[in-house]
Formats: C-alpha cells, structure tokens, sequence
C-alpha cells in the first residue's frame, strides 16, 4: 500500500479535494444541492475505485450513497459506513484558509496537514477506505466482499438513515461495520474505540413579557428572562461536576477496576491536552480522570446561549426571551428519550412561574460498546500494530455516532470504529485539518484490517 500511495498521490488528493470544496452542510437548508453534489461525486469516487454497483438513493432527508463489490457470496462481508455532510464553517473569521478551499500547510508542530471543513471529518476518513478498497482490488488481494453506505446527516443526528436501513435491510447483509469517524487518544500510541456515548440535545426557551421592555422602565421589577436561564442552567451541575437532574445517573454502570485500569493504558499528558485546548486547568466530575468523564461517564453542556440585543453599540433592553441549546452526552444504557424525558419534567418543575418554559427535543441516540475479543476487533488490532509499530489501546469515545446504534440494533452487526484523527484536528471547529501522516496510516491500517480479518 505504500508503493500505492506514493505512485498515486496527486490523484488521491485532487480526488479528496473535489469533495471538500464541496460545502455539504446539513444543517442549512440552503445547501440541499451541495448535499446532492457530494453525494454524486461519492457515487463516481466508488465507481472508478471498482465498485461493481454504486447509488444514490432518496431518503427522508438527504440522500444515501450505497455501493457493494460482491467478489463471492461465500466470503465475509464489510460494511463501510461515513458520512459526507460537515459542520457549519462558522466563525468564518476564525479561519486562516477558506474552509471550502483545501490547502496542503504546515501545523503549528511543522507537520504537513490538509485544512479545510471535512478534512477529517468525515471526508477524509471515508476517502481512506474508499482508496484502500481500490488498491485491494487492483492489486488482486481483495478477499472480502465490500459495501459502502455514506450518508448526509450525522451532523445533525442521522435523523432519516434509520428508516433507509430498514427499508433496504435485504441489502445491507454483513458480518462487520467498519468505520473511521473518530479519534485516537496520541499519535504515539494508536487506540481503537470499543465504545461511543449516546446523546439527547434539547432548546430551551424561556419566555417574560410578551415584548422587549425599557431596561429602565422595568428593569429591577420584571424578571429578565435571560438572567432566569442563565439561574437555571447553573443549577444543573453542582460544584463537583454532577449533574443535578433527579434520575439522570440511575441507569448509569460504573465500571470495574480492571475495566478503569485497561482504559489508565492510554497515554495522556495533562499538560499537553490542556495547552491543546487553550486552558490553563480542567474541570469537571470529581473522582474520575480526564479520559474517564470523556469516554465512560456522561455529562451535561450548553452548547449556545442567547437572548436580547446583541448588536452593535448599546441599546437598553430587558429582554422579551432567552433561548439555549443543550447537550447531554450519555454511556450506554442510558436512554436518550428517558433522559429527554426526564430533562423536561425537572426544568417545568423549577422554572420560576415569572416565566414560561418550553423545552423542544432535537437530537436523540444511544451509546454502544463493541467486545474487544471480536475477530474485527482483533483484526484491527494487528493491523493498526504493523502499521504504527505500538499495540493499539482500547478506548471508549466521548462523541456520538447515534445511527450505529440504530444500524447494530436493525442488522445485528457490530461496528468496528478505527479512526484516525486527533483532538488537535479541531473537528467542528475553525481551521479543521488532518495530518497527512494520518492519513497514509489510515489508509495502509485499513488495507490490513482486510488481510488480518477472516
């Protein structure tokens, strides 16, 4: 595969470049034809890499991209599954390259890394398995029949691919789901994900006078209702770190300590994660590590919060309404709807009767754990050894891949989530980038995960 990589490394780059420039942002509306564009071009990346069949399917939503190479009914089966949609770009200021033209730069460590949204996540990573089939195929070493499914809405919670899979189940026939959408712990030491959280994401509107009042009329008599969510928000995690929802831990597994001692493995360097993340100390529930409250513990965050004038100068307002929007990441056996549920009931409860609350559910799904003593597992294992030359880790994901749990649920597959970016890739953020050696790896990792897994 290195030979392979080297011989075709312009194309592999003008190819992944033609879908980045692509702005296949889920959550606009004004983006459907951008998502119809990628989903194209995906379809004619798979045929050109040998793809015996490849689609685009309507859903729901946005469109699904499936394509299959089925060398011999009697082999085993892949699934690869991706998704083509990305983040909204925003800050645009933020960024120090337009985030729809790739470049090939410099990091601030000197090493070589494409920038542009969806560089890593998650066309990148979808483009690696892509490129690895290829090479199988061409080099005569393929020995597993291969399916692609790529989707346009984990972004915004894989709210349409649940009912696809199910009307298309008949195709979706497979022994393994193989994925690359999430991160290593290093770059020294490689990890596999044996887990991922679920999450329920909910808006919280609280409502005073029915409009914008006089700040100096009313102010110091009315309730202001952003001050009343920002009261209540507060309230929601207590001064060690829990969150203070009746119920919320009730479902909850603590873990062993051979399992807590397994996970204690993985390198970390305090000091280097906190100056990767621009703070100066961390925060969060007492009594477990950094890597724990990530991958094993759940957790409640505002994600945005606003209300009133916000624009330029001053202008003195007591606002009429406050919105937030907030996430709640969940281990597995925690359910999304009881956690949503429960959510609801705990903020009508406390919610002063100065003021109206209505709490509206978005995003819902549910976390999953894969057996590390699986023969994909394993396999990936090997593979990921050979290449990086260090036994990988096993490691439980703080992010959510909601629909694999639907998708493990419906087919009774398991997903294997080899991926192979890094928390300095910034995901979901400004100047969004993946090392080029990262992306090699990945690629070289994949192509042995076929060799290894029988």
């Amino acid at each position: 595969m290195k030979e392979y990589i080297q011989e075709n490394r312009e194309r592999f780059f003008e190819e992944l470049f033609s879908l980045l420039r692509i702005p296949s942002i889920s959550a606009k509306q004004d983006h459907k034809k951008d998502m119809e564009r990628c989903a194209e071009r995906l379809k004619e990346l798979l045929l050109e890499a040998g793809a015996d069949e490849a689609g685009v399917y309507p859903s729901k939503g946005n469109p699904v991209v499936f394509g299959k190479k089925i060398i011999n009914p009697e082999w085993k089966t892949v699934m690869v599954y991706g998704h083509y949609d990305v983040q909204p770009p925003e800050p645009l200021e933020k960024w120090h390259t337009d985030p729809f033209e790739p470049v090939i730069k410099q990091d601030p460590t000197g090493q070589e890394a494409i920038y542009a949204r969806g560089a890593n996540d998650d066309k990148g990573q979808l483009f690696m398995h892509i490129k690895a089939f290829e090479y199988l195929l061409r080099s005569g070493k393929l020995r597993h029949n291969v399916k692609f499914i790529f989707e346009g809405e984990e972004e915004i919670g894989s709210p349409s691919l649940p009912a696809w899979v199910k009307e298309h189940k008949k195709w979706l026939g497979a022994d393994v789901i193989l994925v690359s959408d999430t991160t290593m712990i290093s770059d020294k030491v490689p990890s596999i994900n044996c887990g991922m959280r679920g999450m329920a994401y909910l808006e919280v509107t609280l409502t005073g006078p029915d409009k914008d009042l006089h700040s100096g009329h009313y102010g110091g008599t009315v309730a202001n209702p952003i001050q009343t969510l920002c009261d209540l928000i507060s309230g929601l995690i207590d001064k060690d770190g829990r969150v203070t929802i009746p119920g919320f831990y009730d479902d909850v597994v603590e873990l062993s300590r051979k399992d807590r001692a397994q996970l204690a493995r993985a390198p970390f360097d305090l000091k280097e994660f906190e100056e990767s993340v621009g703070v100066k100390a961390l925060r969060g529930e007492k009594g477990y590590t950094p890597l724990e409250r990530i991958g094993i513990r759940p957790c409640l965050d505002v994600c945005g919060i606003w209300g009133g004038y916000i624009g330029e100068g001053a202008k003195t307002v007591l606002p009429s309404v406050a919105h937030a929007k907030i996430s709640m990441r969940l281990v597995p056996n925690q359910e999304s709807a009881k956690i949503t549920r429960i959510f609801k009931k705990h903020l009508e409860k406390i919610a002063p009767k100065y003021c109206r609350i209505e709490v509206k559910p978005c995003e819902g799904g549910e976390g999953f754990l894969i057996p590390i003593s699986s023969p994909a597992f394993q396999a990936a294992s090997k593979a990921m050894e050979e290449v990086y030359g260090v036994k990988p880790v096993p490691s439980r994901g703080g992010g959510s891949i909601a629909v694999l749990a639907d998708m493990q649920k419906i087919l009774g597959v398991d997903p294997l989530l080899m991926g192979f970016g890094l928390e300095r890739d910034t995901i979901h953020s400004p100047n969004e980038s993946y090392l080029l050696r990262q992306f090699f790896a990945g690629m070289e990792s994949i192509a042995k995960f076929y060799e290894y897994y029988e």
